[in-house]
């Protein structure tokens, strides 16, 4: 890392170093998170000189970005450097492709190296915890760049940040009770701040997905961008409604699916349409220009005191979901992560509830035979 003098009272001082490991060393290694600075843009558009955001890039779009070990561990030196960086206005969170943002940890690795280690996974989630903590203790303003889905560990992760801003075709959502697991790696903890209790548990408990209309109208989002283009022109996600109607029981209709005809109109658009993210890019900058004009002292402060609920939250919880959250390896995440690892699009990729239900409700103790017993299989006719 070049450090730059700093000239203190007619004297020249070399700046003091405060990462923790030099950015080239961890960079180097390169396991699925990018880190580089870009210039950050004046009122009039133009590049600033020596005035950067820091773009902390989760690499791994073959796996919808999902994060292994070793990204996690390079997530929190990312933010540990840009935190620290002297010439850094903002953080950049996002990942790379248009397809996911992130879907939070790496299945195939849960499923074959942590599933019935729990002694292992407690070591994970001391990582994943410092990866939570790193976002929402980063002295930078930090901007969640939703290029797509932002789901299960991945929505917790983008929560932690200060604003998020999505392109309108991404997906957000928990997996936790649909896969063998509780969202208590952060969504527990920040939903309730962000849009109330009562949707909270519908998001954490049902684990359906909602639309980044929704998302918006929820207040879970920033700004939302449109993604689709069409014949040159970006159009709105045609998948859902974006319009102020209501259904059948005058219940207000805002991001959610389309069904029928209209969803059928909407799915030929998305052929012919391809994905652009300018529009999301230029939001993303232009938010970056704001911050910008502002006293970084007195924006640090001011975000330090507006994540106090969530950071409240998280630090009276973290410990006590990692020990729980490594014992459930035990049971019910070893039989998730395995069905949606070893699952497929025929045979689906959750395990059979009402069989597992039946079963524990017939007092069978949990074993290899059970979760063998309750894994997807193809149904013959």
């Amino acid at each position: 890392m070049t450090v730059e003098p700093v000239r203190s009272a007619g004297s020249e001082q070399t700046a003091k170093d405060h990462a923790l490991i030099p950015e080239p060393v961890w960079l180097a290694a390169n396991k699925g998170v990018r880190y580089e600075k870009r210039p950050v843009k004046d009122q009039d558009g133009k590049p600033v000189a020596g005035l950067y955001s820091a773009w902390i890039t989760l690499d791994n779009p073959a796996q919808f970005n999902s994060y292994t070990t070793a990204m996690v561990k390079n997530a929190i030196l990312a933010f540990r450097e840009a935190s620290t960086a002297r010439d850094v206005v903002a953080v950049v969170f996002t990942g790379a492709g248009d397809k996911a943002f992130c879907t939070g940890g790496n299945t195939k690795e849960y499923a074959e190296y942590y599933a019935g280690n729990p002694q292992e996974y407690r070591g994970y989630m001391r990582l994943f915890n410092d990866m939570v903590s790193a976002i929402l203790a980063c002295d930078k303003p930090v901007i969640c760049r939703v290029n797509g889905m932002r789901v299960g560990g991945g929505q917790e992760i983008g929560m932690a940040c200060d604003f998020s801003i999505a392109q309108d075709l991404a997906r957000f959502g928990q997996a936790g009770p649909k896969h063998g697991s509780s969202p208590i790696g952060g969504a527990t903890d920040f939903l309730p701040v962000m849009i109330g209790a009562e949707r909270a548990m519908v998001a954490c408990v049902l684990c359906e997905p909602i639309s980044a209309h929704q998302a918006y109208s929820m207040g879970m989002l920033t700004d939302i961008a449109p993604a689709l283009k069409v014949d040159g022109q970006f159009i709105a996600n045609p998948l859902v409604e974006t319009s102020r109607t209501s259904d059948e029981f005058g219940r207000f209709v805002f991001g959610t699916p389309k069904t029928g005809d209209a969803l059928k109109a909407g799915q030929e658009l998305m052929k012919r349409g391809t994905v652009d993210l300018s529009l999301l890019d230029g939001n993303v900058e232009a938010l970056c220009t704001k911050l910008l004009y502002t006293f970084p002292d007195c924006t640090t402060k001011t975000i330090e005191e507006l994540r106090k609920p969530k950071l409240d939250a998280w630090n009276r919880n973290k410990e006590n979901s990692r020990a729980w959250l490594a014992l459930n390896m035990m049971t019910e995440a070893r039989a998730g992560f395995r069905a949606f690892n070893e699952g497929t699009r025929e045979t689906g990729r959750e395990v059979d509830f009402i069989a597992l239900r039946r079963a524990l409700a017939a007092n069978t103790p949990w074993s290899d035979e059970l979760t063998e017993s309750i894994q997807p299989r193809v149904h013959k006719s």
